[in-house]
């Protein structure tokens, strides 16, 4: 019998403590406070929130599990989790700029940085004061990681950068961008390195923001590199370790989707069952109907499952232990369950739910990204196959 799986998860428990449960009630009061009242109208606008951002970065959440030391706030990933959550429930877009400026592109300078890196620019990331952008996926690599094409040439004492990276969260309000590029294009992923850019570098050229189907206030953009000028002491991590290191970020980056997906299915079920119970036909509320009930069970059951997968993922990073199998397990789960739990919502919403006076209907547009973004469902798959053959002894 293979107990690898209970061996790293017989410590875990499902109490949440006094932190996480402080973490979780605060933020849910700063989001129906300042976040929900106008969700809607910000959806519509397609502004990017810097307000709000801002006020998220005084409430330390823009660093949760980040050091102290660098400006963090010093939590676990539980709490990162809680938050995401909290957040997501009523605005996806804002819980995805949280999640990819503290996993991503902070995350990244927070796993490779050197002591200096981190006390120039994961202090000002970790604490809200700047916003980070994570440049990996270019025109024709995307799933591929390991086929990206902007490369990073050595010229004394600096490196030169030239490449188009696209779908850059965060790509036009950005101010430190992490920048994953070949600086040997004969070693293939072991070619790749890690560098720290600041926006304001003669070069640096972000693009307009990207007109999507959902995601509306999430700042996404294509981000171009035209001989950029690097600092040697800029270079992320070791030479020719950027792609293993990304590996690593892309790990974390998907326990924050998971949280993310968690979020955005709980709102599709609280708003389903607020609806359902105002909602009358036949004489009687539509949330005594045996079609609704068991669409708003299965939603329940499947969110709770959802949100065990996240957090055991979350508990082994914070542990120190090996999960990415885990990690792609709850991103999978997660992402679509909630792509069927706001499907669900607009049914159950029926006409009401295709209009954007309904929350739902910005709940299916937004949810979509949770299938694709930080590696498909397709490429989970690929990864917990394999993680599965391998911890079966068939590697």
């Amino acid at each position: 019998m293979n107990l690898n799986l209970l061996e790293r998860t017989n410590d875990l428990s499902f109490e949440l403590t006094e932190d996480h449960l402080m973490i979780r009630d605060s933020v849910r009061d700063f989001v129906e406070r300042h976040v929900a009242p106008n969700v809607i109208e910000r959806d519509i606008s397609k502004k990017f929130p810097h307000d709000i951002v801002q006020m998220l970065g005084d409430q330390g959440l823009m660093g949760i599990y980040h050091d102290e030391k660098y400006g963090g706030s010093g939590f676990d990933t539980i709490s990162f989790c809680l938050a995401i959550e909290e957040i997501a429930r009523w605005d996806a877009s804002l819980a995805l700029t949280v999640a990819s400026h503290t996993s991503l592109a902070s995350g990244h300078i927070a796993l490779a940085g050197t002591a200096q890196q981190k006390d120039k620019y994961l202090t000002p990331l970790a604490s809200g004061k700047k916003i980070g952008a994570w440049c990996l996926t270019e025109p024709g690599s995307g799933s591929d990681a390991s086929g990206l094409k902007t490369t990073a040439s050595k010229d004394s004492n600096h490196w030169i950068i030239n490449g188009n990276k696209i779908f850059i969260t965060q790509g036009t309000v950005g101010d430190i961008y992490v920048v994953l590029a070949k600086t040997d294009p004969t070693l293939g992923t072991k070619g790749i390195s890690g560098f720290i850019i600041e926006r304001g570098w003669d070069g640096v050229k972000p693009g307009v923001p990207m007109h999507k189907l959902g995601m509306n206030t999430s700042d996404t953009s294509e981000v171009v590199f035209e001989n950029v000028k690097v600092p040697a002491e800029n270079l992320l991590g070791e030479l020719g370790k950027g792609f293993n290191d990304t590996m690593k970020v892309l790990d974390g980056g998907r326990i924050g989707i998971g949280a993310l997906s968690v979020g955005i299915a709980r709102g599709a079920l609280e708003e389903s069952l607020k609806y359902a119970n105002e909602r009358k036909q036949f004489g009687k509320p539509i949330g005594d109907f045996q079609a609704i009930e068991h669409k708003m069970v299965n939603m329940a059951v499947e969110i709770d499952a959802a949100r065990l997968l996240v957090h055991r993922a979350a508990w082994l990073k914070d542990q120190g232990k090996p999960y990415t199998k885990e990690a792609s397990m709850a991103k999978l789960f997660s992402s679509e369950m909630a792509e069927r739990a706001a499907q669900d919502a607009v049914q159950i919403h029926g006409g009401y739910g295709y209009t954007k006076e309904y929350h739902v209907e910005r709940f299916l547009r937004d949810v979509k990204l949770m299938t694709i973004g930080e590696g498909t469902s397709e490429i989970q798959r690929l990864i917990l196959a394999r993680e599965i053959k391998k911890e079966l002894g068939y590697e």
